[in-house]
């Protein structure tokens, strides 16, 4: 009977595994470089003498974390303060890490580099500040890197560009400089670097055609980008908008599977000839320098921004239609070199509709109300014109 009880207690001894003294001691580490903001009770289960495994956020297998959840909101976290410790490092078999938006600061420890089995790390809307590790690179299985809105610094590390599998890049509202690496990866789908301080070109292999979702809004990237573009035919998402790209846009971009396309604010020039009817919902080129002739083939687009550029001619007869039956609801054409459109004077244009003509070769029949930034001259002065419609 006494064998007996104590074979039962061995294999109950077995069964539960003690967590590996290493990934103890660095969770201890990350715990005192962390705190609760007011008012939060993450930290409330991390009682030391107990199982670390059963902590708020911490996830193992068998003797290892394998997860760190900081700030997970399912266990009433109002965001987490303090700084990332380097015993991150320590946790070997680490393969996910996310903390929660809050008042993280300081720099992301080098040691982030050993951790090798990492296949995501999510520290958004924080107060990181520093350069991105380079170690980043070295992480052959990581998959998703976000870092988006921080006080990051410096330039994307070229490493990271060499990462096999990584299939989404974000690192959006940062204040990031100098150039972005190609990108080796055939299973990259999203990349997001709005709003930092990048430059220089994008090569035209600098992206995989598995690439889905693109954001540079509001950077300094300059060069074309038609070789690249025609190649990322799998595109839902583009907004290249407040850049200083320049040359020409590919026909087959508005054959693309996206809802959204945003090219406006940069030095884009040529004539603009979709190869086919637009089924894009919003088709923004404004603010650039594309010339020629509207093509009717975007009478279909909901909410259309052709305006600051240098069209000519005729406005066809196909946007009228669809304007007063309310397909386009918004048509913005002013500033341009347009000679004509088709209306009667006392149409009636949709309340759900825009139009807006002014400041063309042409006195605008019939318009609403345009935007403020049009100004309030109704028509260009005619030595700007080399065909005038009055």
């Amino acid at each position: 009977m006494l064998l007996c009880i104590v074979v039962w207690f061995q294999l109950l001894l077995f069964s539960s595994a003690i967590l590996d003294p290493l990934d103890f001691l660095a969770l201890q580490s990350i715990r005192k470089s962390l705190q609760d903001v007011p008012g939060s009770s993450f930290f409330e289960s991390w009682d030391f003498t107990s199982d670390p495994c059963n902590f708020a956020g911490v996830y193992c297998d068998s003797d290892k974390v394998i997860a760190l959840n900081l700030g997970d909101p399912r266990a009433r976290s109002l965001g987490l303060t303090g700084r990332i410790d380097p015993a991150i490092g320590k946790l070997s078999a680490l393969a996910e890490f996310t903390i929660v938006p809050g008042r993280v600061m300081g720099q992301i420890p080098e040691t982030v580099s050993q951790l090798t089995n990492l296949r995501f790390f999510a520290v958004s809307r924080n107060f990181l500040s520093g350069n991105i590790p380079s170690g980043f690179g070295q992480l052959r299985n990581l998959q998703t890197l976000d870092l988006s809105y921080n006080q990051l610094t410096g330039s994307i590390p070229r490493p990271i560009g060499s990462l096999p599998v990584l299939s989404n890049l974000i690192l959006c509202h940062n204040h990031l400089t100098g150039p972005v690496p190609s990108f080796l990866s055939q299973t990259l789908t999203r990349v997001d670097l709005m709003h930092n301080n990048l430059s220089g070109s994008l090569a035209p292999n600098s992206l995989p055609p598995s690439t889905q979702y693109l954001s540079l809004t509001g950077n300094k990237f300059s060069g074309p980008v038609d070789q690249l573009l025609v190649r990322l035919n799998r595109l839902n998402y583009l907004d290249l908008s407040m850049n200083r790209f320049t040359g020409f846009i590919p026909c087959e971009i508005f054959s693309f599977p996206v809802t959204n396309l945003q090219l406006q604010r940069n030095l884009f020039f040529g004539p603009v000839q979709p190869v086919d009817q637009v089924t894009i919902t919003t088709v923004d080129l404004s603010y650039n320098r594309f010339s020629g002739q509207v093509s009717p083939l975007f009478s279909t687009v909901k909410n259309l921004y052709l305006n600051n550029n240098r069209f000519t001619g005729q406005v066809p007869a196909s946007f009228v239609e669809r304007l007063l039956d309310a397909t386009i609801q918004i048509l913005y054409l002013q500033h341009n070199y347009l000679t004509g459109i088709e209306i009667n004077p006392t149409a009636e244009i949709p309340l759900s509709s825009t139009l807006c003509l002014q400041y063309n070769c042409m006195v605008p029949p019939v318009q609403t109300t345009c935007p403020l930034k049009s100004g309030t001259q109704k028509t260009r002065p005619t030595a700007q014109c080399v065909e005038w419609k009055g």
